[in-house]
């Protein structure tokens, strides 16, 4: 497969995310302990941001696989704080530059939720 084939399907995937949440990168809620605490029962939608960019020396020394980071949404959809979860330093990177830009749907309360982006997938 081109290298210009598996860009442009995992840029497809991505839009596809963008537009109907398709679970290329997800957002799944979970609970942690903070002191507001997170809404357990709803999840955000993502209002607007690009996906996350494969990173060039990622893709020059065949590092593929899943990133996951926990985000903090202030109610009104703004990325207050990030953290990483697991995943290759390379790929958790190019994640987190990617969620401090994303906005999300306005909410009753801060929430924070898992986002798993897979990274080399064809």
């Amino acid at each position: 497969m081109t290298m210009s084939r598996s860009i442009g399907r995992t840029f497809f995937g991505f839009l596809l995310f963008a537009m109907f949440g398709v679970t290329v990168v997800t957002g799944i809620q979970s609970q942690t302990a903070s002191e507001t605490k997170p809404d357990a029962k709803t999840s955000r939608k993502l209002k607007s941001g690009q996906p996350p960019e494969y990173p060039e020396l990622a893709r020059q020394m065949n590092i593929k696989g899943m990133a996951r980071v926990m985000v903090t949404i202030t109610p009104d959809g703004v990325v207050k704080d990030v953290k990483e979860v697991g995943g290759h330093p390379l790929l958790i990177d190019a994640l987190i530059r990617a969620v401090k830009k994303w906005k999300y749907e306005p909410a009753s309360k801060e929430t924070v939720i898992e986002v798993k982006a897979e990274f080399g997938q064809t």
